[in-house]
């Protein structure tokens, strides 16, 4: 199995795995939004080609097969074995699917805060422009945010919808599970984005308290399953709801036919299917979570590399002693607080973001932050490499 020690030497231990992007020789600080995938993903995507010559209109057994698969590894990574889980290529059609099953009519209300992604960020927005109540809370504090959101929560919220990992600052949200029990109480529903937390910071539903919530998120990220494979963990009452948005895929099973002529639903992860879809990104994540189950990167294993990546990255910007007023850091909180990549705050984030990159360092930019995000497959070295061309530049 993989050590930590095997990944701090160069060339990292894992960089062989990854020929295809080159790793070894390429500081790939974007790991927060893009990782390298693993050769193998390749291998997948042959084998979604090689089915659909040999099988035809045949394939879909086996590329739900594949799906399950995927569905498989969402439930390892959320500790929620036996969870009903649902497919899309993207969260924005889980949420959107979500949104429409909840009572809007009766409950015109959604609490979130100003820290979400776009995906939320914009559908909310407009949705506001159409007359739906929208709250949107400061994310900061962290510390108080689950506490401020719950107190948001009255007989007219549909839904609070929230980060497990804000997405510009890196900031872990503590305490969901007490939100999860003011939402279940209040008869609210609540939405957990977990996109920028599986794969480096664990998250169990069961053991903190998230059986009643939603939670969704994908792979494009800290998993390096590429894009196509997002998901959506259904609370054990989402059997009873009937989202308006619906495709065809959700009445694959026979038993959804119903007498009354009312559209039926197909029971599990599947009552919140799409339509036809392109397998091969299931093909590519099958192949990649094999991969990482025969490399040992388990949840907690990244997350050991994660922090010494991420405590190696802030201590060697700290030595740079650069002006605050010029680019600086949140020292609020210890590391632990933080997830997958290392937030700088500057006024010149996205100008340092391109010239880091003509200078071969990979990074982006959200806004004011700078983001620095390592991946497994770098050494120290690389690290140290690119914090140093950071140095340069200030």
């Amino acid at each position: 199995m993989t050590t930590l020690d095997d990944l701090r030497r160069a060339p990292n231990a894992l960089a062989r795995h990854y020929g295809r992007f080159d790793v070894a020789n390429r500081l790939l600080l974007t790991g927060h939004s893009h990782q390298a995938w693993p050769d193998v993903a390749l291998h997948g995507q042959i084998e979604a080609f090689t089915d659909a010559a040999a099988a035809a209109d045949q394939k879909w057994e086996l590329a739900f097969a594949k799906a399950d698969w995927v569905r498989e590894g969402f439930r390892t990574l959320l500790d929620d074995p036996g969870a009903d889980i649902a497919l899309a290529g993207s969260t924005h059609d889980l949420v959107i699917r979500f949104l429409s099953s909840v009572d809007l009519r009766r409950r015109p209300r959604l609490v979130t805060t100003d820290g979400e992604f776009h995906t939320l960020r914009r559908q909310l927005a407009r949705l506001a422009e159409e007359g739906v109540e929208v709250v949107r809370l400061p994310a900061a504090p962290v510390d108080t945010l689950a506490e401020r959101l719950a107190a948001e929560v009255d007989g007219r919220t549909a839904a609070v919808l929230v980060s497990a990992v804000l997405f510009e600052t890196s900031r872990i949200v503590p305490d969901l599970g007490s939100l999860a029990r003011a939402c279940e109480a209040g008869g609210t529903e609540l939405l957990v984005d977990a996109y920028h937390a599986l794969g480096v910071v664990p998250l169990s539903v069961r053991s903190s308290g998230l059986g009643s919530a939603w939670v969704t998120g994908g792979g494009y990220k800290y998993l390096q399953l590429g894009e196509g494979n997002c998901f959506l963990r259904l609370p054990p009452h989402a059997s009873s709801l009937r989202p308006v948005v619906t495709g065809w895929f959700a009445e694959f099973d026979e038993l959804t036919a119903k007498a009354s002529g009312q559209v039926g639903y197909a029971p599990g992860g599947d009552r919140f299917a799409g339509s036809t879809y392109d397998p091969t990104s299931h093909y590519r994540a099958a192949r990649v979570l094999e991969f990482f189950a025969e490399q040992g990167l388990t949840s907690a294993f990244l997350r050991e590399v994660s922090q010494h990546q991420n405590g190696l990255l802030a201590d060697l910007f700290d030595a740079l002693d650069a002006p605050p007023e010029a680019i600086t850091r949140d020292r609020s909180a210890p590391r632990s607080a933080y997830g997958g990549f290392l937030a700088l705050e500057s006024p010149r984030a996205g100008v340092l973001q391109k010239e880091l990159a003509e200078r071969g360092v990979l990074t982006d930019s959200r806004g004011k932050f700078l983001r620095f995000g390592p991946a497994p497959y770098m050494s120290d070295e690389q690290l140290e490499k690119a914090i140093a061309t950071l140095g340069e530049l200030l």
